[in-house]
């Protein structure tokens, strides 16, 4: 017997309603979200988006895209995989440490 790998499937999410997304095809550039109609193929859906990055974005040779919420052309795209994250959680996180750090005695 032998071993095989487990392939794990990748998770797709949209970057605007967190709904999960199920591609029969490839994705493609003029794809919309099924549940909200939102551009798909847009910066916000990137594993390379990063708003504290120069332009936005991981690849620093990509040029610039003025609508991260757009479809656009951008040759470095390639959706970002998992659950998205809770931006709430992080900023209550935040918020506790700064009030634990300023409390008054």
């Amino acid at each position: 017997m032998s071993w095989v790998p487990k392939i794990e499937q990748k998770r797709h999410f949209c970057h605007k309603c967190k709904n999960e997304l199920v591609f029969e095809v490839k994705l493609q550039r003029a794809d919309t979200c099924p549940h909200c109609g939102v551009d798909l193929h847009c910066c916000k859906n990137c594993q390379h988006w990063d708003p504290s990055a120069h332009n936005q974005c991981k690849e620093h040779i990509a040029e610039y895209i003025p609508d991260r919420e757009r479809a656009n052309y951008c040759t470095f795209f390639t959706f970002k995989d998992g659950v998205p994250e809770d931006g709430s959680t992080k900023i209550n996180a935040a918020r506790a440490k700064l009030d634990a750090l300023f409390k008054k005695k």
